[in-house]
């Protein structure tokens, strides 16, 4: 009976402190970007059923401007993994307001899949995209791993530097 009583203290603890994914963006000193338009003829998500497919995302700034060039050649691999660290906020922004502001709604990210633009021989990808995926770790915790796929472009829209999209499951 006893080691019960501290298993549901425990328990009732831990649900307590349980941090929100809105708290951890902030206590990680992030902020989510304003959620993006799309920039021609499709939409940023669409939802079936409990899934919800995210677009391709960019690298968009706070000022509104893009992390372009070729990783590899134009930006090392430490700038391409912020441009995908950044992209990973434009894809949660975009996420909130598909859920109607509530993230808590997140049961699990599924499917990542990431596109870097670099040259041919670059094969850094997965250091790359890194920085969504340990992004997306950090604000949903186990909720938060998913399947993944690194790719390399030869050219991505406007120059981008990384673009990626994502396959959320949602209650």
């Amino acid at each position: 009976m006893k080691l019960f009583t501290v298993l549901l203290f425990a328990f009732s603890f831990l649900s307590v402190t349980a941090q929100t994914a809105d708290e951890k963006i902030k206590d990680l000193g992030l902020q989510l970007p304003p959620a993006s338009k799309p920039i021609a003829n499709y939409v940023k998500y669409v939802r079936t059923g409990n899934l919800i497919f995210l677009a391709g995302h960019g690298p968009t700034k706070a000022d509104g401007s893009n992390i372009m060039g070729k990783v590899g050649k134009d930006l090392s691999i430490e700038q391409g993994y912020e441009a995908a660290k950044i992209t990973a906020l434009s894809l949660i922004a975009t996420l909130k307001d598909a859920l109607g502001g509530d993230l808590n709604k997140v049961k699990r990210i599924v499917k990542v899949n990431g596109y870097v633009n670099c040259l041919p021989d670059f094969t850094e990808q997965p250091k790359v995209i890194n920085g969504c995926s340990d992004l997306l770790v950090q604000i949903f915790g186990e909720k938060g791993k998913h399947a993944r796929a690194a790719m390399g472009m030869v050219a991505l829209p406007m120059n981008i530097a990384v673009e990626i999209e994502m396959v959320v499951e949602v209650d």
